[in-house]
């Protein structure tokens, strides 16, 4: 099988020498460049599978390296940063971040969050489980295919964190999907409490929605406490 390629973007030449080699040592295909243009200047001959990205650099931060690559690319991205403030975090996520992992970190730790975030944006069906190729709710369309969605026949980007959110409400249509349910599937068990993860995941993707549908009602429920649930919204 070919070898999954990674892309570290950090102007610290340590922090590139051994989270490739460790990376590599798994068998990882590796590549490193020291900013965010750097990155954009090489990214048709990179195309990588998934980019480690650092916050402060020289230049444009990884913030806005993130929100300029979220134009073009829905490639999985794990901010690595050595601040701890919380709303750090948050933004990461909100400008489509897939993951955020804080400096210093172990190396265990660092190879679940890359199997973790490429595992789940490769993910196919699973043997035996069977999928209706098109989900549709009132104008959305969901095309488990080839996960894409559309709104009015046309489609709308989500990353691929965000997409496996919306698959796993599509098919639980008109039932309500616990926090601790959507973590675990998408994230990973050791998330289920991490549920700062899934409302920004929510509300990014209702967000895209309305800036296709602005005057329609809303798709996704939020039921407080428990979870959420994509309703069955007639088509007019």
């Amino acid at each position: 099988m070919k070898s999954q390629k990674i892309c570290i973007v950090d102007d610290e030449p340590k922090i590139l020498r051994f989270v490739s080699a460790n990376l590599k040592s798994i068998g990882y295909e590796v590549t490193t460049v020291n900013s965010g243009e750097e990155l954009f200047d090489k990214f048709d001959l990179i195309l990588p599978d998934l980019i480690l990205l650092d916050i402060m650099m020289p230049g444009q931060d990884g913030f806005h390296v993130l929100e300029k690559l979220r134009k073009f690319s829905d490639v999985p991205v794990i901010m690595l940063t050595a601040r701890s403030n919380p709303h750090d975090k948050v933004h990461g996520l909100n400008v489509g971040a897939d993951d955020y992992l804080t400096k210093p970190f172990s190396l265990d730790e660092l190879f679940a969050r890359v199997n973790a975030v490429l595992r789940r944006s490769q993910s196919s069906t699973e043997p035996g489980v069977s999928k209706t190729p098109i989900i549709r709710t009132g104008d959305l369309a969901l095309d488990l295919g080839s996960k894409r969605c559309w709104i009015n026949n046309e489609e709308f980007k989500l990353t691929q964190t965000e997409y496996s959110v919306m698959e796993i409400l599509a098919l639980n249509l008109d039932k309500v999907v616990q926090h601790e349910t959507l973590l675990s599937e998408v994230w990973g068990p050791q998330y289920r409490d991490d549920v700062e993860y899934l409302r920004v995941s929510i509300a990014r993707i209702r967000r895209k929605i309305k800036d296709l549908l602005p005057n329609k009602e809303e798709y996704i429920v939020t039921y407080p406490g428990l979870g959420y649930m994509l309703r069955s919204v007639p088509r007019i």
